[in-house]
């Protein structure tokens, strides 16, 4: 399966557990690999064929900075939900990472990847 991929969007949000977190927010960055038949654009080089990636990267940072879950699992349920709209789109992997997680180690950031697929449950 062909597909677009969309890497380290940057987006402030609200998201966690703690008062702390949802108060004083942090960066979350997104990875989404959209898996789709690119046959048709490739044919035409028409847009219209295709997902606009840069639509896409605009609404998945939208929601990042305007909804509020407690848990990163539940904004990539959300944000592979956004990817599916598109009925182009077969399957999503959303990756979220949360850099400034509140943990008390020496860690890069923590992150959660889930992957939907068109038909299948999640």
């Amino acid at each position: 399966m062909d597909r677009i991929e969309i890497r380290g969007l940057r987006a402030f949000g609200r998201h966690g557990v703690t008062e702390a977190e949802r108060r004083e927010g942090q960066t979350f960055v997104v990875d989404l690999v959209l898996e789709l038949d690119l046959g048709p654009a490739a044919r035409s080089d028409d847009l219209g064929d295709t997902v606009h990636y840069g639509d896409l990267a605009q609404r998945v940072a939208t929601a990042v900075r305007e909804t509020r879950f407690d848990l990163i699992e539940a904004l990539a349920g959300h944000l592979s939900e956004l990817a599916l709209d598109d009925p182009r789109v077969e399957a999503v992997e959303v990756r979220v990472g949360k850099p400034q997680a509140p943990i008390a180690e020496d860690l890069d950031h923590v992150a959660v990847v889930l992957r939907r697929a068109r038909g299948a449950g999640g």
